[in-house]
């Protein structure tokens, strides 16, 4: 199903997810502690963090297994970052300035994820769907078979052998070049856009159980037989919700970034590289 188009390089730049959000804010009451860190508490609510930054490179396990990983990470953490602090690190050239990033950057992924909360509805799910149904034109299909060889020669061979009531399928598979004529030249149902130009008219001009005459393009002459007319099924709803709450989310975070960059005052200070030093001359 196609949905409408608008700019979505700038969400994508974000590299945020539908479902890395939906876990990040769609916590109950209940937050218990899950473990204690020199009397530093971790929470259920740390877990769902730390799913969120690694989740994705966690290898497949049982729930449990996945469970400790994440929360022997959570603790790795919180024990080197004291021992960064019992060091001093805070006061460290750059550090300071390299907190300031993660801060901004966690406020502008709390931002995105608001929108998205009030984006991302299943009133607004579905209305888009319904409203792409209606603007999607029902799309014609058809299921065909097809024996390709070398020359026009062989092709009008091949009708002859059918018009005297040889088998399509055994015949594709002893005179098909086609990698398909193993499963006697069967294509599937296609739509008119999904073959080259030649096969495609050939193809959609016959009646069903029509076989064409030689079929020239580049792959060489075919002879086509159309087994089955029908209209592409639209996917129902619960089929593409996923995709359509990515859309929703990507445009959602495309449109907010959008307005903000046009309020705000943007200055590029474009600096030239240092030239390289000279090397130096040998006495």
């Amino acid at each position: 199903m196609n949905f409408p188009a608008f700019p979505v390089a700038l969400a994508l730049a974000m590299g945020i997810a539908v479902g890395g959000m939906v876990s990040a804010y769609a916590q109950g009451a209940a937050d218990p502690v899950v473990a204690r860190v020199n009397g530093a508490e971790i929470r259920q609510s740390d877990l769902e963090l730390a799913e969120a930054d690694i989740g994705s490179s966690l290898p497949p396990s049982a729930p449990e297994a996945r469970r400790e990983a994440l929360l022997t990470y959570l603790i790795d953490i919180a024990i080197i970052a004291k021992a960064a602090e019992d060091q001093k690190l805070t006061q460290a050239p750059g550090f300071e300035r390299r907190a300031a990033f993660a801060r901004q950057k966690v406020l502008m992924e709390s931002l995105l994820e608001q929108e998205t909360r009030k984006a991302v509805t299943e009133p607004a799910m579905r209305q888009l769907y319904d409203d792409s149904v209606k603007a999607n034109k029902p799309q014609a299909e058809v299921r065909a078979r097809h024996i390709l060889v070398e020359s026009e020669d062989q092709a009008k061979e091949v009708v002859r052998k059918l018009k005297a009531g040889g088998d399509f399928a055994a015949l594709a598979k002893s005179e098909s070049k086609d990698p398909g004529s193993a499963d006697g030249g069967d294509l599937g149902y296609f739509t008119k856009d999904q073959m080259v130009a030649e096969f495609a008219d050939a193809a959609f001009k016959l009646e069903k159980d029509a076989i064409s005459d030689p079929v020239k393009t580049q792959f060489g002459w075919h002879v086509i037989k159309v087994e089955d007319k029908r209209e592409k099924a639209v996917p129902p709803f619960e089929q593409v919700k996923n995709e359509i709450a990515t859309y929703l989310t990507r445009k959602a975070q495309a449109e907010l970034v959008g307005k903000l960059r046009d309020e705000a005052k943007i200055e590029r200070l474009t600096q030239k590289p240092d030239a390289p030093a000279e090397p130096q001359k040998k006495n």
